[in-house]
């Protein structure tokens, strides 16, 4: 039997005073899909203090391979070893055939997860495009109000949807390797427009003279682009997560850029925007978790995945047809016979219905 969860507000005290055990409870409620666990959820997230001042949130991103974990344990213990405390993100890819996930990014960051000033939490991308798990902004809340003062949130590294980590960050870290042939088919040109910095990693060793030249590429690529709205460009330097090199002048550059955000009000700005758009994403998630609540809605959609699959309905159709079928609550069978236009509704001379 399973022992019942402090109350919200003990949680929410607790949180606050930095108490890490609280803290990984509190997002174990956020990420736990019971109603119960996230009506709590939502009454802790909405009673937290606001840190003054908030902490920077950083993403990293790179391909699988370019050694984000190795890197993120090194920059965090600098971080550590300089007096700031650290709150780690690492969004562990989910398997597409059983939900499962290895999180093993503690046992990669071994030292890291040790270290008093830091706190890693390995969490499964749940199938979340770009391998951002739909809560890690209410986990970065939770962090910020914990006192962490930088919270890095490492993804999995896909390619194709990190633009998600660009949206819910202050600053956004792309790692790339070097060497690696034509550099930018490694990374899509929507993402080197929103890095912040490119840090060419591995640069030890007999790599050196492969990442110069790979930083030739990407500064290159990164000339023709125009500067943020604060006059920001994004600069490309070298590092070695494995040797330490370059990574105090990572941290220099990320915090003048933050000194430039804060003087310019972009800072604030962009988390108004980010707010925004994390309210319209939770709206998605909101309607399509209603949109699978009905059993018969369900069934439905069921019976339209196998005439899709069929190939005798093309998907766009039995799409439209599942959204008629739920918001206008007619039956399946004129759902299927209609055109799934919304029905109009007369209006006054004024205009109001």
């Amino acid at each position: 039997m399973s022992r019942p969860l402090p109350s919200s507000d003990h949680l929410v005290g607790a949180v606050a005073s930095g108490d890490r055990v609280a803290l990984a409870r509190a997002i174990t409620l956020v990420e736990s899909r019971k109603p119960e666990h996230r009506l709590q959820a939502q009454k802790i997230l909405g009673s937290l203090p606001s840190p003054s001042p908030p902490s920077w949130r950083i993403g990293v991103t790179g391909v699988p391979g370019v050694g984000k974990s190795t890197f993120i344990e090194a920059f965090g213990k600098n971080l550590t070893a300089d007096g700031k405390s650290v709150a780690v993100l690492a969004v562990d890819p989910s398997s597409r055939r059983t939900g499962g996930s290895i999180l093993g990014d503690k046992t990669r960051m071994p030292s890291l997860a040790n270290d008093p000033a830091a706190f890693v939490r390995p969490s499964p991308s749940a199938g979340t495009l770009g391998g951002v798990n739909r809560m890690t902004r209410e986990t970065m809340l939770l962090c910020e109000a914990a006192g962490f003062e930088v919270v890095l949130v490492e993804t999995v590294g896909v390619g194709q949807s990190e633009t998600i980590v660009a949206d819910m960050v202050d600053f956004f870290l792309v790692l790339m390797l070097p060497g690696a042939g034509d550099e930018l088919q490694g990374i899509k040109k929507g993402i080197i427009e929103l890095a912040d910095m490119v840090a060419v990693n591995k640069a030890e060793g007999d790599n050196a003279v492969r990442a110069d030249q790979a930083a030739a590429v990407y500064r290159n690529a990164l000339s023709i682009l125009s500067p943020s709205d604060d006059g920001w460009r994004p600069p490309v330097v070298l590092c070695s997560g494995l040797t330490g090199m370059g990574l105090e002048d990572i941290w220099t550059t990320i915090s003048a850029h933050r000194d430039q955000a804060l003087t310019s009000g972009t800072f604030q700005d962009k988390r108004s925007r980010q707010h925004v758009g994390w309210m319209w994403s939770m709206i998605e998630e909101g309607l399509m978790d209603d949109l699978l609540a009905d059993p018969s809605t369900r069934d439905f959609i069921s019976n339209l995945e196998r005439d899709v699959a069929a190939g005798t309905i093309p998907a766009p159709l039995a799409a439209d047809q599942a959204i008629a079928q739920r918001s206008f609550g007619i039956d399946s069978e004129t759902a299927k016979n209609s055109k799934t236009k919304a029905p109009k509704t007369k209006r006054s001379k004024t205009g109001k219905p």
